[in-house]
C-alpha cells in the first residue's frame, strides 16, 4: 500500500496557523499533521507561508507575511537581522525567549533523558539583553569601489553583509572593528579572499575587558607582512589610547579557521585581564573565555552554591578550561584537580591561579576519562565532580569514570539541553538522581541555552 504524499507541495502558499517553536526558535504550524517549519513564525500567529522544501515527514517553509500576529512579536532593532545569521530571536519578545529556553531544557530532560519529574526553574535572564558579547571576530571583504567592508557572513553562506554596527557587541568592538576599516583601507591595506587565496586582511578580532576597560585587537592576515605596520598601530593607538594590546596573527592557509599556529605582539602585552566576580582572569587572542560575563557569574554562582562546598572538600573539575569554574570553586574547597585536552589552556589556568594567589588548585593536561580513573587508583576520593563538556557532552568513558570514583555530588554545566539530558540518563543509572536544574540565558537574542544541573548520589541523598 502506497504512502499517502505529504499535503503540500514545493513553492505552494498557503495560510498557516502556528502552535509551537522548535529548539532553534523557528514556527510550527501543521498541515493535516504534516509539520512545516518557519523561521520567525510564532505560537499564535497566523501568517501566509510559502513552502520551500518538502520531506517525508515534515516540511521547511518562508514567511511571506503576518496575518494575525502575536502580542510577543516585536520589532527586531537590527537592520540586517533577516539576512545576518548571528541571532535567530529579536523577532521575539524576551520574556518569550526566556520561556522557550526553559521549554528547550524541559523538554530535553523529558523526551530524551526521561526525567520529566526533574524540577526546571524558569531560565535566569539579563536586565538588559543586548550588548553583552566581550569578543568579536569579523571577517574583511571588499566593496567593488575597493573600501574594505566587514560584517558576519549571511546565513548558509560566505557572503559578507556589510554592517557598522552589531547589537549584542560590546560597542567598543564595534568602534575597534569600525576604527581598523578606516584606517587599513586609507593604508592601501587589502582584504582576502577565500576564493582566489589573495589579499591580506583576513579577519579583525577585539576582546574587551567588561571590568577593566581593557582592549585588545588582533589583526589575521594571510601574509607574514603587514604593511604600514607603524602607521597602522599610530593611528589605532590615537584612537583608542586605552587599547593594551595590538597583536598580528598569521593565516596562511585555505582554511575556515580564524586563527593562524604564528602570533607577534605588534603593542602592548599578549593578554588582557578581566573579572568575574572577584577572580582576575590574563585572556590571549586563543584563550576560551566566556563571551557575557555578567551571566557567567550568575551561571558560576549557581554552579557554586550547587557544589555546596564546605571548605573540607576536594573537587575535580573535568573540562576545566583556563580555570574559570576552578578558581571559583577553589574559593570555597580545600582542594581543586583541574584537567583539560588543550594544553595552551592547562598554560593560562595556571598562570590565572597564580594571578589570584590560589595554591589549592592543581591544573594538569590529558582527557579527564584516562586521568581519573589513574587518580582513583592513587586513591583520590573527589566529594564533588564538575563537568562543563563541548556541545557534544561528555564521554561516554568519562561518565563512567565519575561513576566509579562515587563523588557524593555532581555539577554538569551545559550548553546543549540534548547532550545533557542524555548523559543524565547515564548517570541516572548509575546511581545518581538529578535534583534540579537552572537554566541561564548566556546569549539572549539567539537560540542557545546554558544550564547547571545539580546531581547528587542516590545513597548520600537518602541518608
Amino acid at each position: 500500500m502506497a504512502k499517502p504524499k505529504p499535503p503540500v507541495q514545493k513553492n505552494e502558499t498557503i495560510e498557516l496557523a502556528f502552535e509551537d517553536l522548535t529548539h532553534e526558535g523557528n514556527g510550527v504550524g501543521k498541515v493535516n499533521g504534516y509539520p512545516l517549519f518557519v523561521p520567525y513564525g510564532l505560537p499564535g500567529e497566523k501568517a501566509k507561508v510559502k513552502v520551500v522544501k518538502v520531506k517525508k515527514n515534515f516540511g521547511f517553509g518562508k514567511l511571506l507575511e503576518v496575518l494575525e500576529a502575536s502580542e510577543e512579536r516585536v520589532e527586531p532593532p537590527c537592520d540586517v537581522y533577516l539576512q545576518c545569521g548571528g541571532c535567530q530571536l529579536q523577532h521575539m519578545s524576551y520574556a518569550m525567549q526566556l520561556e522557550m529556553k526553559h521549554k528547550q531544557v524541559k523538554d530535553a530532560l523529558k523526551k530524551i533523558g526521561h526525567l520529566e519529574h526533574v524540577s526546571v526553574h524558569d531560565t535566569i535572564g539579563m536586565d538588559d539583553p543586548w550588548r553583552y558579547r566581550n569578543k568579536v571576530q569579523i571577517p574583511v571583504g571588499e566593496k567593488e569601489d575597493g573600501e574594505l567592508m566587514t560584517g558576519f557572513y549571511q546565513k548558509r553562506s560566505h557572503k559578507i553583509i556589510d554592517m557598522d554596527t552589531c547589537l549584542i557587541q560590546d560597542e567598543r568592538n564595534d568602534r575597534m572593528v569600525e576604527t581598523v576599516r578606516r584606517i587599513a583601507t586609507r593604508l592601501g591595506i587589502s582584504a582576502y579572499d577565500e576564493e582566489s587565496h589573495r589579499g591580506m586582511l583576513r579577519h579583525v578580532m577585539v576582546r574587551t575587558g567588561q571590568a577593566t576597560k581593557d582592549i585588545m585587537v588582533v589583526l589575521v592576515t594571510k601574509t607574514k607582512q603587514l604593511p604600514e605596520q607603524d602607521k597602522l598601530i599610530d593611528e589605532i593607538r590615537d584612537a583608542f589610547p586605552n587599547v593594551k594590546s595590538i597583536i598580528h596573527n598569521i593565516n596562511s592557509g585555505r582554511t575556515n579557521v580564524i586563527l593562524g599556529k604564528e602570533t607577534k605582539v605588534l603593542f602592548g602585552d599578549e593578554y588582557i585581564y578581566d573579572m568575574i566576580g572577584d577572580i582576575k582572569f590574563m585572556i590571549s587572542p586563543k584563550s576560551f573565555y566566556q563571551v557575557n560575563p555578567t551571566q557567567t557569574k550568575k551561571l558560576y554562582d549557581q554552579a557554586l552554591a550547587y557544589a555546596d562546598l564546605r571548605s573540607g572538600e576536594t573537587v575535580i573539575d573535568a573540562y576545566c578550561g583556563i580555570g574559570s569554574i576552578s578558581l571559583f570553586l577553589a574559593q570555597e574547597a580545600k582542594k581543586v584537580y583541574g584537567v583539560e585536552v588543550v594544553p595552551e589552556a592547562v598554560t593560562d589556568a595556571k598562570k590565572n591561579a597564580k594571578l589570584n594567589r590560589m595554591e589549592n588548585v592543581e591544573f594538569y593536561v590529558g582527557q579527564a576519562e584516562e586521568i581519573m580513573p589513574w587518580w582513583r587508583n592513587q586513591g583520590l576520593r573527589p566529594d564533588v565532580i564538575v563537568v562543563d563538556p563541548p556541545r557534544k557532552g561528555c564521554d561516554e568513558k568519562l561518565l563512567e569514570a565519575m561513576i566509579d570514583m562515587e563523588p557524593e555530588r555532581i555539577v554538569y554545566v551545559s550548553c546543549n539541553p540534548s547532550t545533557l539530558a542524555r548523559d543524565l540518563r547515564v548517570l541516572e543509572d548509575g546511581g545518581y538522581a538529578t535534583q534540579e536544574v537552572q537554566p541561564v540565558d548566556m546569549f539572549p537574542q539567539t537560540s542557545h541555552v546554558e544550564c547547571v544541573s545539580q546531581i547528587v548520589l542516590k545513597e548520600a541523598g537518602t541518608q
